[in-house]
């Protein structure tokens, strides 16, 4: 290859890395699985015509060079979107979020058990094991709002019924959110609709 050619070659690669990395910031994604290496690859045709098709290990190579993080499953691509089910599950700054980070919780675990994913199934129940360590850990913290530990001290308490006994979990909730132990301890919250 002539030395013109070496150098438009090596101008072509970088406005590619360039755009790749455009992209990705424009994404603003706290990890790239798989759909957003698609999507990249397919703004990249779009932008650059056939100069723009480029392997996903490629588009990978560059993320990771930028420090970005990037989580490719060996699997399949279905383990790919399980992998992006699992993502941002673990927000419960209050009661209800954890309530539904556990309602969510349960609907996958209750999909990958019937669907036969054993494995899929571990991951569910390893991310509610993380979220009562991370409710127990703030609960613990005491440089955290006392009101703010109470509620992360009965967040870990739900996370560890829902993994002793998921089938009854959500009736015990509702109990438990009538006692009175319960709403002397969280008296702020608002009446739920009867």
């Amino acid at each position: 290859m002539s030395q013109a050619k070496s150098h438009a070659a090596d101008a072509g690669e970088r406005t590619k890395k360039a755009l790749i990395l455009e992209v990705a910031r424009e994404l603003a994604k706290p990890r790239y699985t798989p759909a957003e290496i698609e999507q990249i690859r397919r703004k990249l045709i779009a932008n650059l015509g056939a100069h723009g098709k480029t392997s996903v290990e490629y588009i990978v190579s560059v993320l990771q060079e930028a420090g970005m993080r990037v989580v490719m499953s060996t699997k399949s691509d279905t383990e790919g979107q399980y992998e992006e089910e699992f993502s941002d599950l673990l927000h419960f700054s209050t009661l209800d979020e954890a309530e539904m980070c556990l309602v969510r919780l349960d609907e996958l675990l209750r999909k990958f058990v019937a669907e036969g994913e054993s494995a899929a199934a571990e991951r569910v129940r390893e991310v509610a094991r993380l979220g009562r360590r991370r409710a127990e850990m703030i609960a613990r913290n005491h440089k955290v709002d006392a009101t703010k530990r109470t509620e992360k001290e009965e967040i870990a308490q739900w996370f560890g019924i829902w993994l002793n006994t998921p089938d009854a979990f959500f009736d015990w909730l509702e109990i438990r959110k009538q006692s009175p132990e319960f709403q002397s301890r969280f008296p702020q919250l608002p009446e739920e609709e009867a």
